[in-house]
């Protein structure tokens, strides 16, 4: 009989803004995701020593995140000594990639309980920090690639100009997705697990603006202009600011996945299963348009048109981003990212996988949906695509 991999359940920390007095910078990210852990086990109820490992995603694995940040912090959550922990990185796609590579096991045979998570506290470790000021390419990719890659702001202008996307159009959507996540707090506040951060409580998301508006984000300048840009791309508009980009957060996820029998045997009633992966490459310079491939590589491989899909979860890398992807796949918005995104809520870049998850699970349960897409850009121009049917 086929092996079947379930969500038993998905927790995850409130996201404080990643900055010295954001609402999670005092927590050493090994502690953070420690909380994590520890609450997913005591909401199940399972024994951790059942976890047969834990596969964590993590960006800038380096200084407090480093040396395999999943084990220090299974250690730290209390769990036996005999549960292992893995880290990985897939930039942006991490968590969502553990999330992938714990069901594949389960579906393998490997696991019958694992779980998947993932870390990112960017207040307190800076981005581009494990670089350690070096050249992380190489001389056989400059070679490849002479003109220079670019970063992820610079494609994300690229993505506006190809697809011919207005700065009104941009800003519009970065104010949806403010509105958005506001009116659903009470309603993702079911996975959110509360902190205590030197004496105060935690226990909302603080990136949500209630009071912004389309005309305070259009006030915003561009934020990746220069003139050396300027000139090599002279098809970009300069549309993108810090208001219709994602916001540089603290964060952490996880979630339990167990093989079918395993939970019906221990008595849990898990949310969902995981019924299909694609991970795909696509042009580096571009970046970060693997999201439409990816999806398209998904729904062909399980069988499953865009159509009898009932909810979409697109991460907020940039409005643009999630704009170019709703163009191509032509999925009406209204079925896509439901309660705010990374522009709203952050994007803690090895954790936001697992708030997807979060974010989908609840849409779905809130509009009695049964399939649910998420995927996620990725750094070097990557994608994941991850479908899931609720239970």
């Amino acid at each position: 009989m086929a092996r079947r991999a379930v969500i038993v359940d998905v927790v995850r920390s409130p996201f404080g803004r990643g900055r010295a007095n954001g609402a999670l910078a005092a927590l050493h990210p090994v502690d953070l995701y420690a909380r994590v852990l520890q609450a997913l086990v005591a909401r199940t109820g399972v024994d951790p020593a059942l976890v047969e490992d834990v596969i964590t995603g993590c960006v800038i694995q380096v200084g407090e995140q480093a040396a395999n940040i999943g084990r220090q912090a299974v250690l730290a959550a209390g769990f036996p000594d005999s549960v292992p922990a893995v880290t990985l990185d897939r930039k942006c796609g991490s968590a969502q990639q553990a999330m992938d590579f714990a069901a594949q096991g389960v579906i393998a045979g490997a696991y019958d309980m694992v779980i998947a998570g993932g870390v990112e506290m960017m207040s307190r470790v800076e981005m581009k920090s494990n670089r350690m000021g070096r050249d992380n390419l190489g001389p056989m990719l400059h070679a490849r690639y002479p003109d220079g890659l670019v970063h992820q702001g610079i494609s994300a202008e690229l993505i506006a100009a190809k697809w011919d996307l207005s700065r009104v159009e941009l800003d519009d959507y970065a104010f949806r997705s403010h509105q958005h996540a506001v009116s659903a707090r009470g309603i993702v506040a079911r996975d959110i697990v509360p902190l205590d951060v030197d004496g105060r409580s935690v226990d909302t998301d603080e990136g949500p603006r209630p009071d912004t508006s389309p005309e305070k984000l259009g006030d915003l300048r561009p934020a990746f202009r220069s003139d050396e840009m300027a000139a090599r791309f002279p098809e970009i508009g300069w549309r993108v600011t810090a208001g219709n980009a994602s916001q540089i957060t603290d964060g952490a996820g996880a979630m339990l996945i167990a093989e079918e029998k395993t939970a019906e045997r221990l008595g849990l009633s898990p949310r969902a299963a995981i019924s299909g992966f694609a991970v795909t490459g696509d042009d580096p310079v571009m970046m970060l348009t693997g999201v439409i491939p990816a999806t398209r590589k998904l729904t062909e491989r399980c069988g499953r048109p865009l159509e009898q899909i009932d909810i979409f979860e697109v991460n907020e890398a940039f409005a643009s981003v999630v704009l170019a992807w709703h163009r191509e796949m032509r999925v009406p918005l209204e079925r896509v990212n439901l309660f705010g995104g990374a522009i709203a809520l952050g994007h803690p870049v090895g954790a936001s996988g697992i708030r997807l998850t979060a974010n989908l699970l609840c849409a779905l349960e809130e509009t009695d949906g049964r399939y649910g897409l998420q995927t996620m850009c990725e750094s070097g121009g990557m994608a994941n695509a991850t479908l899931l049917e609720r239970l």
